[in-house]
C-alpha cells in the first residue's frame, strides 16, 4: 500500500489497496466476508475497466501455493483486456514485515491491523501456510519487475517501478 501510495504521487495512476475493500466488509459484517470483498472488488475493477482513467494501482497479497489466487490474478487480468498489465512483487523479510506492520501510516489506513498482535500472528501464520515470494520465472507477465524493499524507502520503490515501467 505504501509503495502504491508513492507511485499514485508519481504517476497518473490511482491506488486500489487490498484493504479498501476488506476493511468496509468487516466493518459491515464483523468477519472476513471473502465473497463479500471480492463481490465489491468486482464491481469497482469493472467500473474502473470502463472509465477514461490512465491506470490502477491494485496491492494483492499473492500466495503463490494457492491456484484460486493464480485464478484471480488472471480473472482480474482479463477485466482490464486490452490494456497493459505490470506486475512488481515486493519482498522483505518477515521481520521487516513485522516492523512495517506496525507503522503510522498503515495503521491509519487498515484499521484492522491496529490489534497489532492480532495482526502479527495473522503475518505469522500466513507465512507458515502460504507461499508469498514468487520462484525464478514463475510470474507470466511481460511486464514484472521483484523488488526486494528491504532497504529502500516507498518512494525509492516507486520510482523504481515508474522508471522500468516507463509509467
Amino acid at each position: 500500500m505504501t509503495v502504491g501510495q508513492e507511485l499514485m504521487k508519481i504517476t497518473d495512476l490511482r491506488l486500489f489497496h487490498n484493504h479498501m475493500t476488506i476493511e468496509p466488509v468487516l466493518d459491515i459484517f464483523g468477519y472476513f466476508n471473502v465473497d463479500a470483498i471480492k463481490q465489491v472488488r468486482e464491481v469497482i475493477f469493472k467500473e474502473y475497466a470502463k472509465s477514461n482513467h490512465y491506470g490502477l494501482i491494485f496491492t494483492f497479497m499473492w500466495a503463490f501455493d494457492c491456484q484460486e489466487d493464480w485464478d484471480y490474478v488472471a480473472h482480474v487480468c482479463d477485466m482490464f483486456s486490452g490494456a497493459q498489465v505490470y506486475c512488481a512483487e515486493l519482498i522483505a523479510p518477515q521481520e521487516i514485515r513485522l516492523q512495517r506492520n506496525a507503522t503510522e501510516n498503515r495503521l491509519h489506513n487498515k484499521p484492522s491491523k491496529r490489534d497489532i498482535e492480532t495482526s502479527n500472528r495473522r503475518l505469522l501464520d500466513d507465512d507458515k501456510n502460504h507461499r508469498f515470494v514468487s520462484k525464478e520465472g514463475e510470474i507470466p507477465f511481460e511486464n514484472y519487475l521483484r523488488i526486494n524493499n528491504t532497504d529502500i524507502t516507498a518512494a525509492q520503490a516507486a520510482a523504481y517501478i515508474k522508471d522500468k515501467f516507463n509509467l
